[in-house]
């Protein structure tokens, strides 16, 4: 890993041993794009890949208009306005009306190691040799504005994390209305997109379509990073797929509204841009003061798209996410939410743990409910105080008997919400976002709390800390159920009501700052009405996230599958829950729904005692399976194998990091008479060692399951492993019942 400066040619190059990010600095100061992709050997000029061809009707950014047209270029952080035509990677207000800022090139500073960003969540280094960081500085002469590009490579992968910041160092105040995080401009438009996109319940289902002139990208205006579209887009070759070929990924850290676009110009050219999305996004900067952008993590695979996920993977579970449990693996929890909603009381709950207990479950959940006069979603929210009716020997009573049955002890908590029906609403009617003389919308019967107010943040952070300061809790569900509206401060002048949105995830990030130093034992999960924040900017703070509110096995199959294009298992949240289920009334096996939540931090969403004395047996064993494997699972290297959007079939599995041991799993969604045969080429295993394969068919087969052969590595990633017996009804003396919904799960090991 270097990053070279060549004074001759005023060229960059970043370069590690996967790839090579290429720009230079044009004779008017403009910095140019020169090459992004696979690794490429060093020379003093790269001059040749600047193509600077006029084409016809073209503006100069200079008085003689011999030189060179910015339209025509391939730029870093362009702008519209100065003879360049496309969207441009920010805009300026001035004083005088003008949006016209041109930043030219100052100096520049390399660095080891990687600088963190104030107040945002950012990747991170442990040791400065594992990154080196370019800071280009560029200046616009006439209103005194800096702009600093920063540049990270990191020394393993092909990944560089890009951020930028503007500085008023002029005499007047101006407004910044655009400052996306990343801008790359690539050389042709030959690339499909991908985006991962849904709604409540069906979050982050992959989406590909082929790029067009024009604009085209996702984004979300929610306040959050929203159900409907996440804050990743990636282009990928043609012939690319999960194996083989080009990939890119463009991941934004960042919890808010956002904008993921990609603009193909009427020469080929392909620009890639991502960063808050501007739409009421106006942040003013008076002299002296600077705005950071939040940071964008682009990966360039050579190796398809699980090459591009598995670097995803490795860089935010161990450079994003960070903390206690960055490392450990999850506890099995239960949650009581859809066992009993808000119909429980102390005794219900201890006896739905006492079962849990049993069958090897790990930490108890209490979710909504506990708190306030919160019987049902109408009130309460905002006090946060246990509801002594429901709770006599308060939360701290009973999360001692919890733990003295030898479970942790968690809580569920909506801290950015209030309910007009509650006493925080009643004492403090301005801390709500709102607009002047607009009555505000409800949704889910609740308001969003201001949180770019810092007394608001103050206030809350001192209930929440006072709760964990009080009982022995040892998880933290942190709920957020619905969209920002009518979103104006009561505390900011009309001047800086553009600031809001931006402020308001500020000061999210800065609560989740605080509380996760203050207990840094405690295990948060994040959430939002399911998957609605699930983002790299969460994961800085929460290793986790409740993946979906949708538990269906089937519906979670594609859910998880698309949440892996980015997401680490150990940050997937994943239940077996209660038939038929509750979100879509499917009946699916025990099995089936365990096979499907073990790849992730795995739980249970139902109460134990429901189930038959045969299926509680299951559950214990599904918990010992999974207590064996969930290293493996959560930290090893994932493969996405066979979709589940394409095919009425999913298949995933997990390696060891010394290949010698995997978990691979196969589901056959909706079963046929008399099917075909089929085989799934399996990755990742060493091709010249042989491998001892158990399946976990049935449930009166023995913990380490039932040995199906020894195969050597290469004849199952090239020939391939056959799942045709799953159509049968008999495998040996092992009778299967073929239907709908069926699965399993095999151990590999060397």
């Amino acid at each position: 890993m270097k990053i070279l400066y060549h004074e001759s040619s005023q060229t960059f190059h970043l370069q590690n041993d996967s790839i090579s990010y290429i720009m230079t600095i044009l004779p008017g100061g403009h910095l140019a794009q020169l090459y992004f992709g696979r690794r490429i050997t060093d020379r003093e000029e790269f001059g040749y890949l600047l193509e600077t061809s006029l084409r016809s009707q073209a503006a100069f950014p200079n008085d003689d208009g011999r030189g060179y047209s910015l339209e025509h270029l391939k730029l870093e952080y362009p702008e519209y306005g100065c003879s360049d035509f496309r969207q441009g990677a920010y805009e300026i207000r001035h004083e005088n009306g003008s949006r016209l800022t041109d930043f030219i090139y100052e100096g520049h500073d390399i660095t080891p190691g990687k600088p963190s960003l104030p107040g945002l969540p950012a990747t991170y280094t442990e040791d400065d040799s594992e990154a080196e960081t370019l800071t280009i500085h560029l200046a616009d002469k006439v209103s005194g504005l800096k702009l600093d590009l920063l540049y990270t490579i990191f020394s393993e992968g092909g990944i560089i994390a890009r951020s930028a910041a503007i500085s008023n160092t002029g005499e007047k105040a101006v407004h910044v209305e655009r400052a996306m995080s990343m801008s790359l401009d690539l050389p042709d438009a030959a690339y499909d997109m991908i985006t991962l996109n849904g709604s409540w319940a069906r979050e982050r289902i992959p989406e590909t379509r082929r790029l067009s002139h024009g604009l085209q990208g996702v984004e979300s205006l929610r306040g959050q990073s929203s159900h409907q579209h996440n804050p990743f887009v990636a282009l990928k070759r043609p012939n690319a797929d999960e194996r083989n070929g080009e990939a890119i990924g463009f991941s934004l850290v960042y919890s808010g509204n956002f904008l993921a676009q990609v603009q193909v110009d009427n020469y080929d050219v392909t620009r890639v841009m991502i960063g808050i999305n501007p739409t009421w996004f106006d942040w003013q900067l008076a002299p002296g003061e600077s705005f950071q952008t939040p940071e964008a993590v682009i990966v360039y695979s050579s190796t398809g798209l699980n090459g591009m996920s598995q670097t995803y993977h490795r860089l935010y579970q161990k450079r994003l996410a960070r903390g206690y449990w960055r490392d450990r693996v999850r506890p099995i929890l239960i949650n009581n939410w859809e066992a009993t909603y808000f119909n429980f009381n102390e005794s219900k709950l201890l006896s739905i743990a006492e079962k849990a207990k049993e069958c090897g479950v790990e930490l108890f959940v209490l979710d909504d409910g506990w708190f306030g006069e919160r019987r049902n979603d109408y009130a309460g929210l905002g006090d946060w105080y246990p509801a002594a009716s429901l709770l006599p020997h308060g939360l701290a009573g009973l999360a001692e008997r919890i733990e003295a049955m030898g479970l942790k002890f968690g809580l569920w908590i909506e801290p950015e919400m209030v309910n007009p029906n509650s006493d925080l609403f009643r004492a403090h009617p301005d801390w709500i976002l709102h607009l002047p003389d607009r009555k505000p919308s409800l949704s889910r019967h609740q308001l969003v709390l201001d949180f770019s107010r810092k007394e608001v943040v103050d206030h809350i952070h001192g209930m929440i800390a006072g709760i964990l300061r009080g009982a022995k809790i040892s998880y933290i569900k942190w709920d957020f159920n619905r969209s920002l509206t009518e979103c104006g401060s009561a505390a900011l002048p009309a001047e800086r009501q553009g600031e809001v949105f931006h402020r308001y995830v500020l000061g999210v990030y800065d609560l989740y700052d605080r509380l996760t130093k203050e207990f840094p034992d405690v295990l948060f999960e994040s959430c939002a009405g399911g998957g609605g924040r699930f983002d790299p900017g969460m994961l800085y703070y929460a290793p986790q996230a409740w993946c979906s509110d949708d538990t269906d096995a089937v519906e979670r199959m594609s859910i998880q599958y698309g949440s892996s294009f980015v997401y680490p298992l150990s940050s997937t949240g994943s239940h077996v829950s209660a038939v038929p289920n509750h979100q879509v009334n499917r009946v699916t096996p025990l099995k089936t729904r365990a096979d499907v939540a073990f790849f992730g931090t795995y739980g249970y969403e139902l109460d134990l005692n429901k189930l038959t004395e045969e299926e509680q047996k299951m559950v214990t064993r599904y918990t010992v399976f999974m207590k064996r494997y969930r290293e493996l699972i959560q930290f090893g290297t994932f493969y996405r194998l066979v979709s589940p959007i394409e095919t009425d079939s999913c298949a995933w599995m997990v390696v060891s990091e010394d290949k010698k041991e995997a978990i691979f799993a196969y589901y056959r969604i909706l079963n046929r008479p008399n099917m075909g045969f089929e085989r799934v080429k399996l990755e990742g295993l060493l091709p010249g060692e042989s491998y001892g394969v158990w399946s976990y068919q049935s449930e009166d087969v023995p913990p380490e399951g039932i040995l199906r052969g020894s195969f050597y590595g290469d004849e199952l990633m090239n020939a391939g492993f056959i799942v045709s017996d799953l159509a049968s009804s008999k495998v040996g003396d092992n009778v299967l019942e073929a239907s709908d919904f069926i699965s399993r799960i095999y151990h590999l090991k060397a």
